[in-house]
């Protein structure tokens, strides 16, 4: 799911296009992208873009008389910009926002079909789409521990939820909680004020320098590889790789759709936590350690 970098990206790019220019219509391949009725998505047709705006990982247009077209990418939503309306591809394209400029393009890739559009009226209505997550580039350390503290869960989880910290997600929590160099599974209620104030400023370098480097990637240019796996992610996506930081190997614990990714050297003083699936299977036999992992490969492989 593209989070606060990528969404940055997009904004910035999507922005220098059609501010200030007319929205015709919203073309819908998949009339089910579509989640508002009143207004009707054709009262879009001539308006003015007068702004862009994100709320969470939405993306927002503001039109005139009070018109805002909100889009949620969800997990395999992605843009596409052509400056003129191209044939559309009824397997990838959901519908296509066509501009005196050009034409965005919204895709999904998979057979889950997430994404959604909503036309609403008027501040009181785009509010509704708010979950209430803190802006963390703007967030003070108090104000970040407090919020951190408000429920008693994992930092991993604390990190994604969109009620607590707008714009995080899996790929980057991951990322920010090695940069802290903090364990997934510890419980906000267990963290320390030293932990709270590294976890913060991890969190705000992260996301500062991962904003920076997909600005300077992308250049005046419209996104086209935005991802959750990137080359120079230091943990997600990672699984067995060395850290960049140690050299031990990305260890993963799966669960549902998602994935946690970390360094046990660098996050967990050598701990290896515990994968649902994995360690049900293996009871007893799950290794506890990065050690004694390598002492069963090497009995079993006979290195020495």
């Amino acid at each position: 799911m593209p989070e606060l970098p990528d969404i940055t990206v997009y904004l910035d790019a999507i922005e220098r296009r059609v501010v200030g220019h007319a929205m015709w219509r919203v073309q819908l391949v998949s009339p089910f992208v579509l989640r508002s009725v009143d207004p009707p998505i054709s009262e879009v047709g001539g308006k003015t873009v007068r702004e862009l705006r994100r709320i969470g990982k939405r993306i927002v247009f503001g039109l005139d008389d009070e018109l805002f077209l909100v889009i949620h990418l969800m997990v395999a939503g992605r843009f596409k910009w052509h400056d003129k309306t191209p044939k559309l591809s009824r397997r990838l394209a959901l519908a296509a926002i066509e501009f005196d400029s050009g034409t965005l393009v919204l895709t999904e890739a998979g057979t889950k079909k997430r994404a959604s559009i909503y036309l609403v009226r008027g501040e009181d209505a785009l509010r509704e789409f708010d979950r209430g997550g803190m802006e963390i580039l703007d967030s003070s350390v108090a104000d970040f521990t407090a919020r951190l503290r408000s429920e008693n869960h994992t930092l991993k989880r604390s990190l994604a939820d969109p009620r607590l910290f707008s714009g995080i997600g899996n790929a980057y929590s991951d990322e920010i909680l090695h940069r802290a160099k903090l364990s997934p599974l510890l419980l906000t209620s267990k963290m320390s004020d030293e932990q709270a104030d590294r976890l913060h400023s991890a969190t705000i370098s992260t996301m500062t320098d991962w904003i920076a480097r997909l600005r300077a990637e992308t250049g005046e240019k419209f996104p086209e590889k935005v991802t959750a796996f990137r080359p120079e992610m230091a943990v997600h996506g990672k699984f067995r790789e060395p850290c960049p930081v140690c050299g031990s190997p990305v260890q993963r614990i799966r669960y549902a759709d998602n994935e946690t990714d970390y360094c046990a050297t660098c996050q967990t003083g050598g701990k290896l936590l515990a994968d649902r699936g994995m360690s049900r299977l293996l009871k007893k036999d799950w290794p506890k350690s990065l050690d004694e992992m390598d002492d069963r490969i090497t009995a079993a492989t006979g290195d020495s």
